[in-house]
């Protein structure tokens, strides 16, 4: 088990920034030397968010592994450049399915199965497991203060201050502090409701990060301090800020690490060095120019549905010293006639990944548009489906070609269903009678690059491991065909089963890809496909202002 532990908890309102602030605190500690990890509780009953609506959850991560976590922790990988695993994210579905399939193979030995103590056995044995062998680990508990569902966590949460002695346990208390316009105050009184509540189950915050658009003054500390029983210095400003990534630079002014440090007599092993970060918050703020890319989606209602792919922008234009605008498009508009005047004027064309049948027309005429026009074009997921779909239809002239999505019967089905894939020994699947549609890809596999193609100037390297979330592929049965009219297949797996990479000859950049590259995007190191169709689309915008 750690060494130490830091649990985080929320309160006041929801969304107000729990895993950027778990994140940013893992990176400061990162940054002194220490081995940290994150754990994300999520109290629904759900067994991960696979299943969820795009609309419901936002974004689905998905690991190495193959685990469907929530999308903390893609800003826990983000931040701090661990590759976690199922390990760090559980939910009580799992915590509920795991105790009530012991107790059905009689391991509580006639026992009254109850909340305490089985319930919050499982949860402190989890949350111990994902602790192996680190200085450090942070555990985010999801929700807010007063949620039914979160009580047994808080309860195991409080458990372990005792277990594991209070020295080695740190609570740290996210809340708001809101600024009422009309009075023009900032008020503390919410946030003194908070800690209440969260006393009155027995855990004592010893920080108080404090959200707000406004800073407090010595004044507010002062009575935020004394009402919920911490020291003034243990009052955390966290401002609101132009991006995310600045949020670290923020705490560390806070002096938010060496405060945390200091509580858990922490053994550093170096000071920290921010310059690197810092550049790169900088790059964010103040670019030098900015490109537009036509990102076609089918869940723009919630941009949440995509964060990994709206933050590996912000990382490539970084890198480039560029603004990455995303105009975002809903699929579905683009299937009317006239779409090539919602297209116009970009630099660059996205077609993202997502699941049904909805908006797949307006999809296939995006990329049609970003073919014959010459627009830099990246399709991910779905996106690369949908391009084989456009081709076959538009270069090949195979009139039938669809996806099975949408018609069972077309003579030509260049993506269709296969059904099993097998990972260490190990099916990946749903419950294959379930009208989901059985299977999944989910997790890390290896694809082997072809010399002398874009995409191996794209990444200089003959094979790469990426991370999938799908259940349709490229048919193989029509990869000759295809490539006779010019498809050029660039990437597949070690097998040659799978197609991985499909890119086009005479075009400034057109590739679309199975994975999601979007899951190995880094704030330091953005992922090499998403750079470039930034870099190219901002060459083709520099090249449009020649003529």
């Amino acid at each position: 088990m750690a060494k130490k532990y830091i649990f985080i908890t929320g309160g006041v309102v929801s969304s107000l920034g729990k895993g950027i602030t778990s994140a940013s605190l893992a990176y400061l500690l990162m940054s002194h030397g220490l081995n940290v990890s994150i754990v994300k509780i999520d109290p629904y009953l759900n067994v991960d968010p696979g299943t969820m609506n795009p609309y419901q959850h936002g974004e689905v991560y998905v690991l190495d592994d193959g685990s469907e976590t929530d999308l903390d922790l893609g800003h826990y990988e983000r931040f701090t450049g661990l590759t976690l695993s199922k390990k760090n994210n559980f939910t009580t579905g799992q915590v509920y399915f795991t105790v009530i399939s012991k107790e059905r193979h009689g391991d509580y030995l006639g026992k009254t199965v109850q909340i305490i103590p089985h319930i919050t056995n499982e949860i402190k044995k989890r949350i111990k497991e994902a602790g192996k062998n680190k200085d450090v680990l942070i555990v985010e508990i999801g929700g807010t203060i007063g949620d039914i569902e979160g009580l047994p966590f808080l309860e195991a949460i409080r458990q372990m201050g005792y277990n594991e002695s209070r020295e080695n346990c740190l609570y740290v208390h996210l809340t708001l502090v809101p600024y009422i316009k009309t009075a023009g105050e900032i008020k503390t009184k919410p946030t003194q409701h908070s800690v209440k509540e969260l006393q009155s189950i027995g855990i004592s915050p010893d920080i108080i990060v404090c959200r707000s658009e406004r800073r407090l003054s010595s004044e507010a500390k002062e009575k935020i301090a004394m009402f919920c029983n911490v020291e003034r210095e243990a009052v955390i400003t966290a401002l609101d800020v132009g991006t995310v990534y600045e949020v670290p630079l923020a705490f560390k002014k806070e002096n938010f690490d060496k405060l945390v440090i200091q509580k858990l007599s922490l053994d550093i092993k170096k000071d920290s060095d921010l310059d690197n970060w810092m550049n790169m918050v900088n790059a964010i703020k103040k670019p030098k120019d900015a490109v537009k890319i036509a990102f076609v989606g089918k869940y723009i209602g919630l941009k949440e549905s995509y964060k990994s792919l709206i933050e590996s922008f912000v990382h490539a234009g970084a890198d480039l010293d560029l603004r990455v605008d995303l105009k975002w498009i809903e699929s579905e508009e683009l299937e009317f006639e006239g779409y090539e005047d919602i297209l116009s004027g970009v630099d660059g064309i996205l077609v993202p990944g997502g699941f049904g049948s909805r908006g797949i027309e307006g999809k296939i005429n995006a990329i049609r548009y970003a073919r014959e026009n010459k627009v830099p074009f990246l399709g991910i997921c779905l996106g690369m489906q949908t391009a084989v779909v456009e081709f076959a239809r538009n270069v090949a002239d195979m009139k039938g070609a669809h996806s099975e999505e949408f018609d069972n019967n077309t003579p030509y089905k260049v993506i269709h269903l296969a059904r099993k894939w097998q990972k260490e020994d190990e099916i990946i699947t749903r419950d294959e009678s379930s009208d989901k549609g059985g299977t999944m890809r989910l997790g890390s596999y290896t694809c082997v690059i072809k010399e002398g193609t874009l995409a191996h100037r794209i990444y200089k390297k003959g094979r790469v491991d990426e991370r999938h979330r799908h259940r349709y592929e490229f048919n193989n049965s029509y990869k000759e065909e295809l490539e006779k009219y010019g498809l050029v297949v660039s990437g597949m797996s070690p097998d040659k089963e799978f197609v991985e990479i499909v890119e086009l000859k005479d075009h400034p950049f057109f590739i679309a890809v199975q994975f999601h590259p979007e899951f190995k995007s880094r704030p330091l190191k953005p992922h090499p496909v998403i750079r470039m169709l930034v870099q190219k689309s901002y060459e083709s915008k520099r090249l449009k202002k020649r003529d």
